[in-house]
């Protein structure tokens, strides 16, 4: 039997040859207006929320998401402070320029912003262009794993995801109340996909909600699997078995690229919106129900 070559594509969401299938893959949704754009992706975002409260990554009022708004790039949206994760809905969303002004005319009932969120956000979405989204959360194993101040060690698989492609900011300064903490976690944060915050958590940027979602969950395994594996090894007295550069290099070529981040998610939102019994319907811009699971 003769496979197709196993091209990966160069830009993020080109085509449909990829080391990891056969076949077309399915791409990103296009949009007639920025408008449309806009409702679905605080429909997506409110999702992306909902799946973060299932998989128990709240901590009271701890943690956001935000996506940058594709009719004003210089804001983004966010989540109501003090709302959990798992009531979230696109009406609940806030609108927040990059000098911490909430747009109440287009923003939920809820105008309360976390200081915290927007010292750290607006400073990535303003550094990185190329960030559409970002995530943040007191996630366990993440929190556990940042205690150590040190990148993970590649050692299977999903983690070459994050070869290379992750920093540390290896401090704590504190609650992110000021300026000059979301500069330091930003410049810790590079031109790469993710960072850990020593004693604080994880943070995830991407160019696209489901590749953050799938990327913050990856990561967050990961950390828990190296917690595992470095105590099972200690254990046993043996050491764990680090991924060559080069076989680490080429497999995250193929699992920790932006449409892998994209393609990754997928089965999670299925899952939601059949358990919701809601989707979006892009032909009229509107969520809409649908028999559930």
């Amino acid at each position: 039997m003769s496979l197709p070559p196993t091209e990966v594509p160069i830009a993020p969401y080109e085509g449909a040859h990829h080391a990891s299938a056969i076949g077309d893959l399915p791409l990103p949704p296009k949009f007639e207006s920025k408008q449309m754009e806009r409702k679905y992706l605080k429909f997506r975002l409110a999702q992306a929320f909902r799946i973060f409260g299932k998989l128990g990554y709240d901590e009271g009022i701890a943690g956001h998401i935000t996506v940058r708004d594709p009719i004003r790039p210089d804001c983004f949206w966010v989540n109501p402070f003090g709302k959990h994760f798992s009531l979230i809905q696109p009406e609940d969303l806030l609108l927040v320029d990059h000098h911490a002004n909430v747009q109440v005319a287009e923003s939920g009932p809820n105008t309360l912003l976390n200081r915290a969120a927007f010292m750290i956000h607006s400073t990535v979405h303003a550094k990185r262009p190329d960030v559409n989204c970002a995530a943040h959360s007191h996630s366990i194993y993440g929190r556990a794993f940042s205690a150590l101040g040190k990148e993970l060690d590649i050692i299977t698989q999903d983690s070459c995801a994050f070869y290379q492609d992750h920093g540390v900011y290896d401090q704590y300064g504190g609650v992110v109340l000021s300026e000059e903490e979301g500069e330091h976690i930003s410049v810790a944060l590079g031109n790469k996909k993710a960072v850990i915050l020593q004693n604080h958590g994880l943070l995830v940027a991407t160019n696209s909600i489901e590749a953050t979602l799938h990327f913050y969950v990856s990561f967050e395994k990961s950390c828990q699997v190296q917690l595992a594996a470095d105590a099972a090894a200690a254990g046993t007295g043996r050491r764990t078995q680090k991924i060559p550069a080069k076989q680490a290099a080429m497999t995250h070529g193929v699992v920790g690229t932006m449409y892998a981040g994209y393609f990754n998610a997928l089965p999670r939102f299925q899952l939601l919106e059949a358990e919701e019994g809601v989707s979006f319907d892009f032909g009229r811009g509107v969520p809409v129900g649908r028999a559930k699971l």
